[in-house]
């Protein structure tokens, strides 16, 4: 792999985690920064690449967040820093809509590529996966002329007062923030762990229920659009049963609701294919995009049927910074390494070492209830033995024993209790092992 800065690719420890020089700045964080941001490990971060972070203190990190699902193709990546440098060079900004340039151009083009399905697409651009859904809301109200929009339980879309709406989670996303948007209607989720009738019939089941609410409850005409992540994010990484989203996908051709596949965390070869809803062949009216889109600037996107698309009035799409010329020189560099350098095989293998290992802990940690993912995006459910009781108390403990021992992990879940892992694609084999054998040392202490 050639992407990112030269940083040697091992966990040092030089201090503890947090070092006295993070200590002190974090101590300037909280008289500068409001406290409602939260921290995920205590650390101030000094420079990153590949498959670590170092901070301030020196210490060299395994970073098996990548900035959430952002930094696919590793920090700084070559091509990403080279794009960037010559774009800021020719000019910062013009605002698309006051004056086109090239990049803006070349990322819808690529988009149109690369999302599923060879149907005519169009794209817009925006800064932020919220933003890309709020969009696609817009665009299929508009397109339809109806108002309501169909979400799954356990759902994230973002932290706008439509996309709270829709976000399944009340704490910490959306307590005390309402009153939320209306028509915002959310359906039960296959959950293949918790579903009582998990089985060979799974899917039909938990569908037969959710085209029920809708047709009964709603009324499948007066629905816009569905909008669901192929595979659940911050909802803990839950994988539905084979059959529950193409069976979402018929409902909506045949009510001519609009089918909305939220890749945001899920997109730019993080599964082991470039986007999620390709595993069951599934080809959305519309699909959302950000985070992996550009190697760690801000951008985001709505790729979609062009006749959807265009459906819209003239200036009814846009933003001032939406589809910057620096974020997109940025994604060009970050789908051009995900090309060249074949990240997307590389999730799959990467993958394919983390489910293993996970796998072998699940055999002989009770407290690990489930293991699920695909591609490099895994995920454990940690529970109280015996049970599918949560255990929060137990990931808290694991992660910090982690964090300790120089590897930065994520939690996620309803419920408080997952660990997910979305090392960088680019992240040297030794190091994941490194990293899994420690989050086995730290479920072992849990």
């Amino acid at each position: 792999m050639t992407s990112g800065p030269h940083l040697p690719q091992e966990r040092k420890l030089v201090t503890s985690i947090p070092g006295p020089k993070s200590q002190e700045l974090i101590k300037r964080r909280a008289e500068a920064v409001s406290a409602a941001l939260g921290m995920a490990i205590p650390v101030v971060v000094e420079k990153a690449g590949g498959g670590v972070i170092v901070d301030v203190d020196g210490n060299s990190i395994i970073d098996m967040g990548a900035g959430i699902a952002v930094v696919n193709v590793g920090n700084s990546a070559n091509r990403v820093v080279k794009n960037v440098q010559a774009q800021v060079e020719a000019f910062t900004h013009t605002c698309f809509m006051i004056a086109p340039y090239m990049g803006y151009i070349e990322v819808c083009e690529a988009l149109n590529r690369l999302t599923p399905g060879t149907h005519k697409k169009k794209s817009a651009l925006f800064n932020s996966g919220a933003e890309a859904v709020e969009n696609a809301v817009k665009i299929a109200r508009k397109f339809t002329n109806r108002q309501a929009v169909v979400v799954f339980e356990h759902g994230y879309h973002g932290r706008t007062n439509l996309t709270m709406a829709m976000t399944a989670k009340n704490m910490p996303y959306k307590d005390g923030f309402g009153p939320f948007t209306p028509e915002v209607y959310r359906m039960p989720m296959s959950y293949p762990f918790r579903c009582d009738s998990c089985s060979s019939s799974c899917e039909n089941s938990v569908l037969e229920t959710v085209i029920h609410k809708i047709e009964k409850e709603i009324g499948a005409n007066n629905v816009a659009c569905m909008v669901i992540e192929p595979i659940m994010g911050e909802g803990g990484f839950i994988v539905p049963c084979k059959g529950f989203l193409p069976g979402l996908a018929k409902f909506c051709k045949d009510n001519r609701i609009l089918f909305v596949a939220d890749e945001v965390q899920t997109g730019f070869a993080r599964t082991g294919q470039m986007f999620a809803c390709e595993d069951e062949g599934i080809v959305p009216d519309l699909i959302t995009t950000a985070k992996g889109i550009a190697g760690g600037l801000p951008l985001a996107g709505v790729t979609g049927r062009a006749d959807v698309m265009d459906s819209i009035h003239m200036s009814g799409l846009g933003g001032t910074y939406g589809g910057s010329p620096i974020a997109c020189a940025a994604a060009l560099g970050a789908i051009a390494t995900i090309e060249e350098e074949k990240l997307v095989d590389r999730a799959k293998e990467l993958g394919s070492l983390m489910s293993a290992a996970l796998n072998e802990m699940k055999k002989k940690y009770p407290i690990i209830g489930d293991v699920r993912g695909r591609g490099a995006m895994q995920a454990i459910e940690l529970v109280v033995p015996g049970s599918k009781d949560p255990n929060p108390a137990a990931l808290a403990s694991a992660i910090k024993y982690c964090q300790q021992k120089g590897v930065l992990i994520l939690s996620a879940g309803t419920y408080g209790n997952v660990i997910r892992l979305l090392p960088p694609l680019v992240m040297p084999e030794h190091l994941l092992k490194e990293a899994l054998e420690i989050l086995d040392e730290s479920l072992a202490q849990a």
